[in-house]
């Protein structure tokens, strides 16, 4: 990847794993934007975002998105939250329609587009397999690891720490299966693969950025 054009990073991770906190700061340190599955859920939901509208759109200007990108300025900087899986109502990604997968790919589509930026989770990772300059990364760490992680961040029960990875893991496994006909634990669908235990944040921010600076050089 050369960071001297523009790029798309895609940082999949096991929940628990601490891969969002890390794709939140690779992005502060390479001054690009940050877009996880909040994000996303919430432009759906705040501007009933499907396929039919967004063709709708698209069919208006060739150039939707960077129309409606400005138009949401304030709404990225309002809605950077962390989803919270053990609450009632969170839809499992293995849920998740065939309509609202495109509409999730079109508006990730239309995020790279406008310019250089992270994306954590989704099927990111499949969508930019294709793109001339992007990096694919995959943070994972030991069960113990992020149970420890998860009961901490939520303040749970080890065993409702538990209950919740087993269906994320699960949920996640089939959405990615089933719309990507591929595995998220595959690692040839990624640059670098990670595994957090024993290393700090800090440390695994600086090889993905070594990395980074070694390849374009």
């Amino acid at each position: 990847m050369n960071r001297n054009e523009q790029f798309v990073i895609t940082v999949n991770r096991e929940l628990g794993s601490g891969g969002r906190t890390v794709g939140q700061q690779l992005a502060e340190r390479l001054g690009v934007p940050f877009y996880d599955k909040a994000v996303i859920k919430a432009l759906q939901e705040k501007f009933s975002l499907n396929t039919e509208e967004i063709e709708r759109l698209k069919a208006k200007k060739s150039n939707w998105w960077t129309d409606f990108q400005q138009m949401l300025v304030p709404t990225f900087e309002t809605i950077r939250v962390t989803p919270n899986y053990n609450l009632p109502g969170f839809l499992p990604d293995s849920m998740l329609t065939e309509d609202m997968y495109h509409t999730e790919t079109q508006i990730l589509e239309g995020i790279a587009k406008e310019g250089s930026c992270v994306i954590a989770g989704r099927s990111a990772f499949h969508i930019f397999r294709d793109h001339p300059n992007h990096l694919n990364i995959l943070i994972t760490a030991s069960m113990d690891y992020r149970l420890d992680r998860l009961m901490k961040k939520q303040d749970i029960s080890r065993k409702e720490a538990q209950t919740i990875i087993d269906e994320v893991d699960k949920g996640r496994e089939q959405y990615i299966h089933r719309f990507t006909g591929t595995s998220r634990y595959d690692a040839h669908n990624y640059q670098l693969v990670i595994a957090m235990d024993g290393h700090t944040t800090e440390q695994v921010l600086n090889l993905i950025l070594n990395y980074i600076y070694d390849s374009s050089k």
